[in-house]
């Protein structure tokens, strides 16, 4: 289950949410969206979950809490889009 993280710090990192989020189980992959040009962050990310259980229980805990000073925005991931806005039928 693929995540969508929203409202993050700035200053938050990867490890940070590798951290949080791990206590809910096996993840297989995080990432913070940076800026291609600044390389700053965008202020939101995605984490991918071995399992809808443990994504799941992460989303009904972890949405609406305080991390960095920051509310988190927690929802399941929507299915990639390609350049022209279409939905891609490729598996997630």
């Amino acid at each position: 289950m693929r995540l969508y993280v929203g409202n993050l710090s700035y200053s938050t990192k990867e490890a940070e949410l590798r951290k949080v989020f791990g206590a809910y189980g096996e993840m297989s992959s995080v990432a913070i969206i940076t800026d291609r040009d600044t390389g700053r962050s965008k202020g939101f990310g995605f984490v991918e979950f071995s399992s809808d259980e443990a994504g799941n229980a992460a989303m009904a805990e972890l949405n609406g809490k305080e991390l960095g000073g920051r509310i988190l925005k927690i929802n399941e991931a929507r299915p990639r889009s390609d350049a022209n806005g279409h939905r891609s039928l490729e598996p997630r």
